[in-house]
């Protein structure tokens, strides 16, 4: 019952009040999620937002990133901070176009092959653009579980997180869920 009572309060909350207006949302482009991906590491969402577009524009596919000049993107992604992220785009973006043809892998496993993309960001590009039902946690997801089912608790390890997302994972639909956990 607790957990069904969990699931309730996130979509609750996330039909009232979600972010459904962010760009990475409205889109299934496999290219665009990954990249949003990518600048959401270790950076807040209104950065994010700024940069997103103009980013996108410089360099809207993987050809095109895997082509451009390091310079070039180092100039688009001035004030995002962590520029080693921007060095890992062009990398994956190299790896994704000459042994994926230019598709991008729905495979967690074969996205943790691509530099800078560790187990959390690899199965939340899984479930953002193929909607597949993969587990991860993130800060705020962490902060999310700890809050309602360890509130009183000032340790919790990820491990003793994990059980509960997986049993609480809306497999119908884990893009949203996701997103409902996130926001």
């Amino acid at each position: 019952m607790r957990d069904k009572n969990f699931r309730n309060l996130i979509w609750d909350f996330y039909r009232t009040h979600g972010r459904h207006d962010l760009p990475w949302r409205k889109t299934k482009n496999p290219y665009e999620i990954f990249v949003s991906e990518v600048m959401l590491q270790q950076t807040q969402v209104s950065r994010v937002l700024q940069k997103y577009p103009e980013f996108l524009s410089a360099f809207p596919n993987f050809l095109t990133l895997a082509h451009a000049q390091l310079a070039e993107i180092f100039s688009v992604w001035r004030g995002m901070g962590y520029n080693r992220r921007a060095v890992y785009l062009k990398e994956a973006a190299s790896v994704v176009v000459s042994r994926y043809n230019g598709t991008l892998p729905n495979d967690p496993e074969l996205l943790r092959e691509l530099p800078g993309i560790g187990r959390a960001t690899a199965a939340s590009i899984t479930a953002f653009t193929f909607n597949r039902p993969v587990v991860f946690i993130e800060t705020n997801i962490r902060r999310v579980f700890i809050h309602h089912f360890f509130l009183f608790r000032h340790q919790v390890t990820d491990a003793e997180i994990m059980p509960i997302l997986q049993r609480t994972l809306d497999v119908r639909n884990p893009r949203k869920w996701y997103w409902a956990l996130m926001d």
